[in-house]
């Protein structure tokens, strides 16, 4: 199979309390695996895209065969947003970013704090379905945004440094319909040192972006 679902980095019940086990079962087992499926089965009639990666054929969406975009869309964006997701969280997290990123946030929001809100109000009002980012352009300055669904800032000519997951399935058996107390827990459990660890890798993986701009 050209994509595999990658293992979750520690136990189902690691992230607890702030995101439960049964949802990470749900939300990694189930709802990542279906993306890995179906993606693997739109590109079965075109082998010549097999072998590129999932972020490959997200940063140049025209050039992928109509029949399948949509699906390469979706399903390759659940796949490329899941698998960041994983690692960006780890347990016994959160606390004041340190390193480069404190560094980014502080230039670009003025404070941690301040970044914080802005990041949690744009996952609040993300209707339906969807993502909140920190998305960096190819010259390192950095914005918040939201994206639909399983849209990734790849397709978009952006690096995605993190990004929470504001689908119901991320946190509706614990909060319900509570989307705001969601957002403020995560980042308990946010994984400073591979924020950092992404935000260096920023030049290398702009580079491809940009010549699809």
């Amino acid at each position: 199979m050209a994509h595999e679902l990658p293992p979750l980095p520690y136990d189902y019940a690691a992230l607890e309390p702030h995101i439960d086990e049964k949802t990470m079962h749900l939300h990694h087992d189930m709802h990542h695996a279906a993306y890995v499926k179906n993606l693997n089965a739109a590109l079965e009639k075109y082998p010549d895209l097999q072998s590129k990666s999932a972020e490959e054929l997200l940063r140049n969406l025209n050039a992928i065969p109509e029949d399948i975009r949509a699906a390469v869309r979706n399903n390759g964006g659940g796949h490329v947003n899941h698998s960041m997701f994983w690692k960006i969280m780890k347990p016994k997290g959160g606390g004041e970013p340190s390193g480069k990123i404190a560094d980014v946030i502080k230039k670009t929001f003025g404070s941690f704090k301040d970044f914080q809100t802005k990041f949690n109000d744009a996952g609040t009002k993300q209707f339906g379905s969807g993502w909140v980012w920190l998305a960096a352009k190819a010259t390192g300055e950095v914005q918040v945004i939201s994206t639909p669904n399983q849209d990734t800032p790849i397709s978009q000519g952006l690096f995605p440094i993190m990004g929470n997951d504001v689908w119901e399935h991320a946190y509706y058996l614990k909060y319900n319909n509570r989307r705001p107390e969601y957002l403020q827990a995560w980042w308990n459990v946010v994984n400073w040192e591979e924020v950092n660890k992404r935000l260096e890798s920023l030049k290398t993986a702009a580079e491809p972006a940009l010549a699809h701009r």
